[in-house]
């Protein structure tokens, strides 16, 4: 794959090893202003903001990945493949379906399991598990512990979903209560396609999430703290960042 691409309009020498991936381009800005020394803008196509600069003398990117696994799954693929970025590390908003979860928790995603089929263009005759880099899973739960951030490490779902139809089913036929008895922690929609992504291209993955949704408890944030509240989370993933530099 040549560089620039359809959707990124930059060389390999604008991004960092290491690039951190908000589905809301209004978040990289946030990021990049707020957390990175010297921030340059490196990409706005789409306005999918992208911009590198440093955090505690390490490079580090930040770009938008946009919603969902379609869109995930361009960005993260035209990274890894057209510009050398090694690791990846989403950082986004997830609903959490576990009780022992709260609001502005922090969930890191050993595994993302899907309700998707993204990975049948790979071909295989069976279901591939999903799962992150143990390297940067260290790193990220280190990090978390040395930042006293609550946090919960498991199995995260990718769904394909934002607004479903099931409203007034029984719980025996409730998806969320079906993979809550299966140990899921909560539910996003952008992880399984970056892992599928980075295990295709033999790179690195991550997904660290706030919670903004506790959906058994009907609770929520607001847009505005969705967009700047989750500042202790992307502090643990720059100290992860940094610590995949050490």
């Amino acid at each position: 794959m040549n560089f620039p691409t359809p959707h990124i309009k930059a060389t390999p020498a604008d991004f960092a090893r290491t690039v951190l991936m908000p589905g809301d381009p209004l978040r990289a800005k946030y990021i990049a202003e707020q957390f990175l020394k010297g921030p340059v803008l490196v990409n706005n196509v789409r306005g999918i903001q992208g911009y590198t600069g440093t955090y505690r003398d390490v490079r580090v990117s930040v770009m938008a990945s946009g919603m969902g696994m379609p869109s995930m799954g361009i960005y993260s693929r035209e990274l890894y493949e057209a510009f050398g970025v090694q690791n990846i590390l989403r950082i986004g908003s997830a609903g959490a379906i576990q009780p022992e979860i709260n609001l502005k928790d922090i969930v890191i995603a050993m595994g993302a399991s899907m309700d998707s089929n993204y990975q049948a263009q790979f071909h295989l005759m069976g279901s591939f598990a999903p799962i992150c880099s143990y390297e940067m899973l260290c790193a990220a739960t280190q990090s978390a512990r040395e930042l006293g951030a609550v946090h919960h490490v498991g199995n995260i779902l990718s769904s394909d979903f934002f607004y479903d139809d099931d409203a007034g089913l029984p719980e025996a036929l409730d998806p969320k209560a079906n993979w809550r008895k299966m140990g899921i922690m909560a539910i996003e929609m952008e992880s399984a396609a970056l892992y599928l992504n980075a295990a295709r291209l033999h790179k690195n993955a991550l997904c660290i999430c706030s919670v903004s949704d506790q959906l058994i408890r009907h609770e929520y944030l607001s847009a505005e703290e969705r967009q700047t509240g989750f500042d202790q989370m992307m502090q643990v993933a720059l100290e992860t960042a940094v610590k995949l530099e050490q």
